[in-house]
């Protein structure tokens, strides 16, 4: 299991697999490591929430931890046009509407505009990385272009429920490498 087909299949199984107390195990327990990082001088955050429905990690708890431990942080959330791939990124108040998209992600209805070289951290879903901070997402793409449109300072934190697999053999010269990924059982730096 090396390509990111092979590894995309796995993992995205291993975790509609999962039962609902292990899911929220490892998920209070991820969150738990997220408290360990530095958010000094992170002034806008991009975050994913999840697809329950493909139990993603849940950072729902996560954002509601921060919104207390650091009020001054702007969360920003995006909105898909999935007939172009492009993702459009807007404030995220506490009073925004959300509705989920055709694939049951949770987006804004509108909002206040943001521009990718304003944000200072991303929160990076993924099924599955390696030791290399490589990630394998749905097959989109849509996250390394959005990456790549952020300033070169950005700080990616990638969520996983699972451990690295050794290593992504079929990486594309466009593939945007994680800085961090955090794990229920440990946080991994890259670079």
């Amino acid at each position: 299991m090396t390509t990111k087909k092979e590894i995309r299949k796995h993992f995205l199984t291993l975790r509609l697999n999962m039962d609902v107390d292990t899911a929220m195990s490892l998920n209070e327990q991820l969150v738990a490591n997220c408290r360990q990082l530095d958010y000094t001088g992170i002034r806008q955050a991009h975050i994913f929430l999840p697809i329950s429905e493909k139990k993603e990690v849940d950072t729902w708890p996560l954002v509601n931890w921060l919104r207390i431990q650091a009020p001054a942080l702007q969360w920003v959330l995006s909105k898909a046009d999935l007939n172009t791939g492009e993702m459009y990124h807007y404030a995220w108040h506490t009073n925004t509407i959300l509705v989920k998209n055709k694939f049951g992600i949770p987006e804004p209805v509108s909002g206040e505009p943001i521009q990718p070289e304003d944000i200072d951290l991303v929160f990076v879903p993924l099924l599955a990385f390696d030791r290399e901070g490589q990630r394998v997402g749905y097959g989109k793409g849509m996250y390394d272009r959005f990456l790549q449109q952020c300033r070169p300072d950005v700080h990616t934190v990638g969520l996983s429920l699972f451990n690295p697999v050794e290593k992504i053999t079929d990486t594309d010269p466009w593939d945007v490498p994680l800085q961090t990924v955090v794990t229920p059982e440990h946080i991994y730096h890259f670079k």
